[in-house]
């Protein structure tokens, strides 16, 4: 599977490394813990089986519109079937378009039943990941909002990339020359 993910600017990844070290520090799962060299602070936009030419072509035009300036909301907890910590992002027009332009690219030369329904746009939550686990219910305790810093009021999105789960290599998707 590939991944399409968007990273955050220096001071956003900054700040989310420190919100990662002070879950870990507390004892309470945390990307942190994720000591792989690709693991860096992110926004999932998309996923599917390969980036074939089509899907290629029309990210290299996502990509030439990067940075995005986006807002952080605050503080989300998911439970699907594992239990996520994050910051949560204002979705407005500027990713909501972003984000769909990536989904039609992924869906256009993707079978469907290959696609995350959860990045289907209208269905999909932009958040970066502080902490997730398999146990439900890890962060409803009331003093993980008190430890962690709060978000950025804003950042931006600066390089497109993708992930290969099966290989573990990362690769920039640049804009076409």
């Amino acid at each position: 599977m590939r991944t399409v993910e968007i990273l955050l600017d220096e001071a956003a990844e900054l700040a989310v490394r420190e919100a990662w070290r002070r879950l870990a520090d507390a004892g309470l799962p945390s990307q942190a813990r994720h000591r792989s060299p690709t693991n860096s602070p992110h926004l999932t936009l998309a996923t599917c089986p390969e980036l074939t030419a089509p899907i290629r072509w029309e990210l290299a035009e996502v990509a030439a519109s990067l940075p995005l300036p986006v807002r952080f909301t605050g503080l989300v907890r998911f439970e699907r079937p594992t239990s996520v910590l994050a910051w949560a992002l204002d979705l407005d027009s500027a990713l909501a378009c972003l984000q769909r332009r990536v989904w039609e690219a992924v869906a256009s030369d993707s079978p469907p039943e290959t696609l995350n329904p959860l990045h289907e746009p209208g269905r999909w939550s932009p958040h970066i990941t502080l902490g997730r686990t398999r146990r439900a219910g890890a962060f409803t305790d009331r003093r993980v909002s008190e430890l962690l810093p709060e978000p950025p009021l804003s950042a931006r999105l600066t390089t497109l990339r993708s992930y290969d789960t099966r290989s573990g290599a990362l690769e920039v998707l640049e804009p076409r020359p």
